[in-house]
């Protein structure tokens, strides 16, 4: 199975091409609809990983694309209940396929394979090479296309997606970054890929900032003002141990969803071989969580828009204008 590519299929109906005879059209353009994508490198990444703010945003009416860039069929099993299953085992990239689809229904989103393999996260000093075929090792010029067709197809005002560092330093994540930015700037050209639709033009590009190490400190201090064990401790020690190999992240954008953090929590744990259901992310009780970090956090990096930093929304400066 991990030697297959996933067949690559062109964006399903959910996310109909509007044809416009190959002009360039961007979110400035009439619509009744915002539209939001985010790219993510594996399942399950999505629900760890700015899922309070999808599901905010489809609850007040925007459409939301989740575009997976693997199956994450490499990746390891993390569940102590679900672990040394041969079952489990061998039918990894089925399982997570159908654990994908019962967390898209939980967030309310839609969702798009690019059909890449995963990569798995290499261990061991000298580090093994990636495995042939694998998502990092294609070329991005190539793999770019894929995205670019997703983008002019489903239209969205805004992007989201890892920053140069995948966020940690994933093969997967690093090359999802890459495809993400290359294909922003790609899908308005039309003298790019001509064959992946229409060109358009998203107006803003963010990177998800899942963890900084203001919001780990911010959770961490309030677990122990009240009394409890913090999860974080062994956690802070390795950020700290690998603080200078990355730069600390330029949040911009704050985003309130702390009344979502249940759906994001029932999307991860619909991960089932991707989570331990008792470990660190779920050890602070929703109430803290609220009081201490109510927001997901993003760095905004492209945006054709006039805004305010700080922002609150992702869509700052964009409703104005895409639904004019």
């Amino acid at each position: 199975m991990l030697g297959l590519r996933r067949a690559w299929r062109p964006p399903s109906k959910c996310c109909r091409p509007i044809r416009n005879n190959g002009s360039v059209t961007d979110g400035t353009t009439g619509s009744d609809t915002l539209r939001l994508m985010a790219v993510h490198a594996h399942p399950d990444d999505e629900s760890s990983k700015g899922a309070a703010t999808m599901a905010r945003y489809v609850d007040e009416g925007v459409d939301v694309l989740v575009v997976t860039c693997t199956g994450g069929e490499r990746g390891s099993i993390l569940n102590p209940a679900l672990q040394d299953r041969a079952d489990i085992e061998a039918n990894i990239a089925e399982i997570r396929e159908a654990e994908m689809r019962h967390a898209r229904e939980i967030l309310g989103v839609h969702q798009e394979w690019l059909g890449f393999v995963d990569s798995g996260l290499p261990e061991g000093d000298p580090l093994p090479p990636l495995p042939e075929g694998c998502f990092a090792l294609q070329p991005v010029e190539v793999a770019a296309e894929r995205l670019v067709a997703q983008i002019r197809t489903f239209r969205p005002h805004v992007v989201t997606t890892y920053d140069e560092n995948g966020g940690y330093p994933h093969p997967d994540h690093i090359m999802c970054h890459k495809i993400s930015v290359a294909a922003f700037d790609a899908a308005a050209d039309p003298d790019a890929y001509p064959d992946a639709g229409d060109p358009w033009q998203p107006l803003k590009l963010y990177y998800d900032v899942g963890w900084s190490r203001d919001r780990m400190m911010a959770l961490h201090g309030a677990m122990v003002e009240r009394g409890l064990e913090s999860p974080y401790e062994e956690v802070m020690q390795r950020w700290s141990e690998s603080e200078e190999k990355r730069r600390e992240p330029k949040i911009t954008t704050r985003v309130p969803c702390g009344k979502w953090f249940e759906r994001r929590d029932a999307a991860l744990i619909a991960h089932a071989t991707q989570v331990d259901p008792e470990g660190w992310f779920f050890k602070v009780p929703l109430d803290i969580q609220r009081d201490a970090w109510p927001t997901e956090d993003f760095e905004l990096v492209r945006s054709l828009v006039e805004t305010s930093i700080p922002e609150d929304d992702l869509f700052a400066g964009v409703r104005e204008k895409a639904l004019a």
